[in-house]
C-alpha cells in the first residue's frame, strides 16, 4: 500500500520501493481494493522481501514497523533510517485499511516533505 501511495504522491524523480520482513507473497485483496477506491493504480505491485531489493540504492529507508529494521539490512546500506509505525492491516476489515491508507497518505504527502523538503 504505501509504495503505490508513493508512487502517486511522490515526485517521479524520487525512487520507491517497499519491502517486508516477511512478505506474504501476495498483495491483499483489500489492499488493492482501497487503493482502487482512493484512485491509486495497482498494476505492477507485488509482495517482496527485503532480500529482492537493491537497498544500497535508496538514500531513505521508511520503517513502516515498530521492529529495529537496521539489523535487518545489508552493510552496504548507508541511507538514512526513518521510523514511522503503522498498523499493519492484514486480517483487519476494510475500515482499518481505509485508516491505514489514510494515515500513510498524510505521511507521505505531508510529513515527509516536511522533514525532508528535496522530495
Amino acid at each position: 500500500m504505501a509504495e503505490a501511495l508513493a508512487r502517486q504522491l511522490l515526485p517521479d524523480t524520487v525512487m520507491v520501493g517497499s519491502a517486508g520482513l516477511q512478505p506474504l507473497g501476495y498483495v491483499a485483496e483489500e489492499t488493492l481494493l482501497v487503493l482502487a477506491e482512493a484512485g491509486i493504480p495497482t498494476e505492477g505491485l507485488w509482495s517482496k522481501g527485503l532480500t529482492e531489493v537493491y537497498l544500497a540504492a535508496y538514500p531513505l529507508l521508511v520503517n513502516l514497523t515498530s521492529y529495529n529494521t537496521a539489523v535487518y539490512l545489508p552493510r552496504t546500506f548507508q541511507g538514512r533510517i526513518v521510523r514511522h509505525p503503522v498498523t499493519d492491516p492484514f486480517g483487519s476489515p476494510l475500515p482499518v485499511y481505509r485508516e491505514v491508507r489514510e494515515s500513510l497518505r498524510r505521511f507521505i504527502s505531508e510529513d515527509l516533505p516536511a522533514r525532508f523538503p528535496h522530495f
